[in-house]
């Protein structure tokens, strides 16, 4: 199955349908577009990069083994290297701490605390409950000020801030105090990961933002895993020191590892290309950062308006991408301690041995977040390692929907369960890509998708995560097996919408390559006609050179 190049008539019409390119190419960016291939075959539509390649230079011919692109040049090699020594691994130790102070309850919860303060069956699902409250509620005010803040300061102050309410949380006497911290700890990391993405955007291009996200994301599986190590060691050397319970001694230690993230932040987080303050890079490297985001046509800051607000809610972008999400934060059972709760119903294992089992599965996310991160970017399919983990998330759903199942099964079950986390980068990395040509619009974008989908977490646990029910949660995992089928699906709904818009991007920069050649012809016909004296030589070969190059493009187009 095939289909024919579009007339001239299809390139105008689909210029004048498309309001995606914000500004003209450069006459340097505009030599760089190729003409459609005289045939299109079917399976070209799960080729996320199919009209991207035509006018970007880093594309087809990308080894799957190499971490950079053939066309970056020494300088831009330096540049990825900073990045990745400096962005990239903040980001992973700063998600690391705050996966460690997000997930604590949950070991705290089994391993005396529920006891000490007298917790009814469903506090724990209370607890976070308020923790998501929290994050989306003060997630909206960054719809405004993300442009505008310095996110070199906002995103480790964030940290600290955190930290000071983890600590705060070890003097907790009744759930309603506990309640409250946890609503405070989530204020305070609401924004973080919408902020780290959208830092994320201004300084790597759409294709690298994967194998960064993905180092990001496993940060989180650390945290986990941490969380459970951490508290085995702690019951076993601090539990009862100076009169503490050894659940308490956690939010102090784990405060005492966040609070120092926070301030080496201060130094080596350099915020964005446009509010650059860092001691490590240099305006230079925001040049860089520039030049590259223009290949990939997004235009300078113009500034926040309601009228972003207005543009994405009336665009495919808000609806297709909240839902998308939606599915994506309610996919998942990690987060409301499903594993450790079926752990103490066997009644088998200690409280130190409950915590050390409990790192298993957060071990495991970091080779399927890897898998999936690593493999999106490298093999440059963002849809396929979407839907794989997926697919694995929705049989260990049905296995634990169904409950009687040997126990070998279950473990199995819990063992793969943080594969529907790792494909979170993957999909961030997809949204920041979809809406890269207008910061401003980027940010109001991924942070009203963020908070659309992260209010469910306010409501849905009630319904089919409450404690109450566990450790079978049969609600609960029907419902997430649902949510994966969902997601699969609908990322081609998202895939057919993005390629849609990639088409109409490219038509607009073949339109303006046409323009540019006419351009060209009619000053050249007006330099005849004026008998102007030709510019010096070696200007003369450059013009001609870009115009032939130029002119060999639109001549081969049908």
């Amino acid at each position: 199955m095939t289909a024919s190049l579009h007339s001239s008539e299809d390139f105008k019409r689909d210029d004048r349908e498309s309001n995606i390119l914000p500004v003209a190419p450069s006459e340097v960016e505009l030599l760089s577009v190729k003409p459609l291939p005289e045939k299109r075959h079917w399976w070209s539509f799960f080729n996320e990069y199919e009209y991207r390649d035509l006018y970007e230079r880093n594309g087809a011919g990308h080894k799957w083994y190499h971490w950079f692109d053939e066309t970056d040049t020494p300088e831009e090699r330096r540049y990825i290297i900073k990045l990745d020594l400096l962005i990239t691994s903040y980001c992973f130790l700063s998600y690391w701490v705050k996966n460690l102070d997000q997930t604590n309850v949950n070991n705290a919860y089994v391993s005396g605390m529920s006891e000490e303060l007298s917790l009814p069956s469903n506090a724990l699902t209370k607890l976070q409950v308020m923790y998501n409250v929290g994050c989306v509620v003060f997630q909206l005010p960054f719809l405004y000020l993300f442009p505008k803040v310095r996110m070199d300061l906002l995103i480790p102050g964030l940290d600290i801030v955190w930290g000071l309410f983890t600590l705060a949380q070890y003097r907790a006497k009744s759930l309603r105090e506990m309640m409250a911290y946890r609503f405070l700890i989530g204020c305070a990391e609401g924004p973080f990961f919408p902020g780290v993405h959208y830092v994320l955007g201004s300084w790597f291009k759409g294709h690298e933002i994967q194998r960064r996200g993905g180092i990001f994301y496993m940060g989180l599986m650390l945290g986990s895993c941490t969380a459970g190590l951490l508290q085995a060691a702690i019951l076993r050397t601090l539990d009862g020191a100076n009169g503490l319970a050894g659940w308490r001694w956690m939010f102090i230690i784990d405060a005492i590892i966040t609070i120092p993230v926070g301030f080496i932040g201060f130094i080596i987080w350099p915020g964005t290309p446009d509010k650059l303050h860092s001691y490590f890079f240099t305006e230079q490297d925001a040049a860089i950062a520039r030049r590259r985001a223009a290949r990939s046509g997004v235009q300078k800051s113009a500034g926040f308006s309601w009228a972003l607000v207005k543009k994405a809610c009336s665009s495919w972008h808000l609806p297709v991408l909240s839902f998308w999400n939606f599915l994506f934060w309610n996919s998942s059972a990690q987060g409301y301690g499903v594993f450790l709760q079926w752990l103490k119903s066997l009644d088998r294992y200690s409280t130190s041995k409950l915590n050390d089992l409990s790192a298993i599965p957060p071990a495991l996310g970091i080779a399927y977040v890897a898998i999936a991160c690593f493999g999106a970017d490298i093999f440059r399919s963002r849809w396929f390692f979407l839907c794989l983990p997926q697919f694995i998330n929705w049989t260990n759903h049905v296995i634990l929907a169904t409950w009687n199942v040997p126990e070998s099964a279950k473990w199995y079950s819990y063992m793969v369960e943080y594969n529907s986390n790792a494909m979170s980068s993957v999909l961030y990395g997809w949204i920041n890509d979809i809406v890269r040509h207008d910061n401003e619009y980027r940010s109001v974008v991924l942070l009203i998708v963020n908070v659309i989908a992260q209010q469910s977490t306010a409501w849905t646990p009630l319904i089919f995560w409450n404690s109450s029910t566990a450790p079978s949660y049969h609600r609960g995992f029907i419902w997430g097996a649902c949510v994966s089928a969902t997601l699969i699906c609908w990322t081609f709904v998202v895939l057919y919408f993005f390629k849609r818009d990639e088409r109409r991007y490219y038509f607009q920069r073949w339109n303006a390559a046409q323009e540019q050649l006419a351009d060209w012809q009619v000053r050249d016909l007006h330099s005849d006609d004026q008998g102007e004296v030709p510019p010096a030589e070696h200007d003369l070969a450059d013009e001609i050179d870009e115009k032939s190059d130029l002119q060999h493009i639109i001549a081969v187009k049908p």
